[in-house]
């Protein structure tokens, strides 16, 4: 199963599950445990492909959105987790969604940092480009310029790094793997743009996530069961821009 990381807490109940984003690693979480632990068993995982997950390539499910999340329900069996709280970043957020769509019993609630739930026209070039390069420029060289573009200036040198760093245990072939997971991406935000039963989410996103910010704006406007908060002087990476702020709503969020 993949690779996965457990702080327990004896006095504790609830559990929180960390879901990191494309390119990443649970390390990318490393800013939140402290903080967490008082008040939570915490279960971090390296999706598929990533991390010291690198080599597992599933248990026989599809290299889907459906298939990776179940790869996080499996860790949560083995372990005996029956429901648990999420805490996802960037396209994380988007496995998230779609447990809350397929396993809505399993996901009490939610906190998004940098949610994915639509996409402006320059994240649509983005990714068009993307498509367009990735057997033409080596994959982390085209890896840093995406990690430019999403984090740009540097305020977001430190999430940058980390991202950079964190990807290189990523292979190209998996890299091209989830960049063909957009299209699927795309049609099930267009699907679950209608769909607002679900469990509380909070939306936490950076002022200057100038990519994803505006769609969340509009996401949240229309769903009951979600609430948003921004983050200034934050891109859209906030857990690592802003930990403390982010620490702080999403914490007060989930014990709620």
């Amino acid at each position: 199963m993949l690779f996965h990381r457990i702080y327990r807490n004896e006095k504790a109940q609830d559990w929180v599950v960390f879901v990191h984003g494309a390119g990443g690693s649970s390390v990318v979480w490393f800013k939140q445990i402290r903080a967490f632990r008082p008040w939570f068993n915490i279960l971090m995982v390296d999706l598929r492909g990533h991390g010291r997950s690198a080599a597992y390539g599933g248990n026989g499910s599809a290299y889907s959105l459906e298939g990776i999340s179940s790869d996080i329900l499996d860790v949560m069996d083995h372990h005996g987790i029956v429901e648990a709280h999420f805490v996802g970043v960037s396209l994380g957020t988007i496995l998230i969604r779609t447990l809350q769509e397929c396993h809505p019993e399993r996901v009490r609630s939610a906190v998004y940092a940098g949610a994915v739930v639509g996409f402006t026209a320059p994240a649509r070039v983005l990714i068009a480009a993307g498509h367009s390069l990735k057997y033409v420029i080596p994959f982390r060289a085209l890896y840093a310029v995406f990690a430019w573009i999403i984090m740009p200036g540097p305020k977001a040198n430190e999430a940058r790094r980390v991202f950079r760093r964190e990807a290189r245990s990523v292979r190209p072939a998996e890299f091209r793997r989830w960049l063909r997971l957009t299209r699927e991406v795309h049609s099930k935000l267009a699907a679950w743009s209608t769909s607002t039963d679900r469990s509380p989410t909070l939306y936490v996103m950076g002022a200057r996530d100038y990519l994803f910010l505006p769609p969340a704006r509009r996401a949240v406007a229309n769903d009951r069961s979600a609430e948003l908060e921004v983050v200034e002087r934050s891109g859209h990476v906030c857990n690592i821009e802003q930990p403390a702020h982010f620490n702080r709503v999403a914490i007060a969020f989930l014990r709620r």
